[in-house]
């Protein structure tokens, strides 16, 4: 099984890169977590897209993610909200109108994702369900996983270092494949 892992924020050290990353370290052998980002997605415009079609970084990803079996979205919280850069990306992977169902249609989808304020990213995960809703996405609301106070659960290098948050990622991992495989 092969799932997409996308981090919604474009530091290097992103507390969300750095969940992902030890997510792929606990994740079942017959599970394959392909990390990706952000980078080198550009701000959507509809007159870039119709003079030169999907960018190759928006081409790339959106390909990955239409040959998953699922897709997980590891999202910041910016101001209660959805980080504009993660929307941004997933609108772009949204065009052509007539290739949502492709990529997004029927797709097992879940939401984490690590802030350092003390109510972790609900506000934002809960922002993204009129979005998965309206791609057509298969939500999976199993589990939630809320990382508050993230600062202190990683190294200066973005690693994560809490041994709780480790096994809570090997059980998010793990149901979400088997609800993933359900299809």
């Amino acid at each position: 099984m092969r799932i997409v892992g996308i981090a919604g924020s474009l530091r290097a050290k992103s507390f969300n890169l750095g969940l992902l990353h030890a997510m792929h370290e606990v994740a079942p052998e017959d599970v394959e977590l392909d990390v990706r980002t952000l980078h080198g997605t550009p701000l959507y415009n509809a007159d870039d897209e119709s003079e030169g079609g999907l960018p190759e970084a928006v081409r790339v990803l959106k390909d990955a993610v239409a040959q998953a079996d699922g897709l997980i979205l590891a999202t910041p919280e910016y101001n209660n909200g959805v980080p504009g850069v993660f929307k941004n990306a997933i609108d772009w992977m949204s065009r052509p109108a007539g290739d949502i169902g492709r990529v997004f249609g029927g797709k097992p989808v879940a939401l984490l994702g690590a802030s350092p304020g003390g109510f972790g990213t609900i506000l934002s995960q809960s922002a993204w369900l009129p979005v998965l809703r309206t791609l057509g996405t298969r939500p999976w609301f199993e589990q939630k996983l809320l990382v508050s106070r993230a600062g202190s659960l990683f190294d200066d290098e973005g690693r994560l270092t809490d041994a709780a948050t480790r096994e809570r990622l090997r059980e998010f991992i793990e149901g979400f494949a088997r609800f993933a495989k359900e299809g």
